[in-house]
């Protein structure tokens, strides 16, 4: 199977593969697998396989810190290739993107309003019957 490369502009306002290249930053599309990180048929299955859009974009993040991680940089002379800083923005990315939803998580499992008592409060451990 043939990989494909494309990528549209005007569709950023759908959840779809030419947001998410939006989003990350992969939207060199005329080199192909040489300018981008992951083929179409990359981003359509993982878009496929979870149900939200942030979820999504960590997983896609995901497959592209793990392809960039085996590049290194390489030096000859005067030529210099620093492969390792796409790998360094990615995971940078991604790390953000992750402390981002650790951080709403908690506050959403935190906020529970049926709670009467906190559960650590002033006085907790006085036995009233000692006095």
């Amino acid at each position: 199977m043939a990989k494909t490369y494309s990528y549209c502009p005007e569709n950023i306002t759908e959840n779809g593969i030419d947001k998410m290249r939006f989003e990350l930053g992969d939207t060199m599309t005329e080199g192909g697998a040489d300018t981008c990180v992951l083929c179409d048929e990359e981003y359509a299955a993982i878009l496929a396989q979870y149900n939200t859009w942030q979820k999504a974009k960590i997983e896609c993040l995901k497959a592209i810190v793990m392809k960039l991680c085996y590049e290194v940089d390489y030096k000859v002379s005067d030529m210099s290739l620093s492969l390792s800083d796409r790998y360094k923005h990615f995971k940078s990315m991604l790390d953000e993107l992750e402390k981002k939803q650790q951080a709403s998580s908690f506050t959403s499992k935190t906020t529970n309003t049926n709670e009467t008592k906190p559960y650590f409060y002033l006085g907790m451990q006085q036995n009233p019957k000692a006095w």
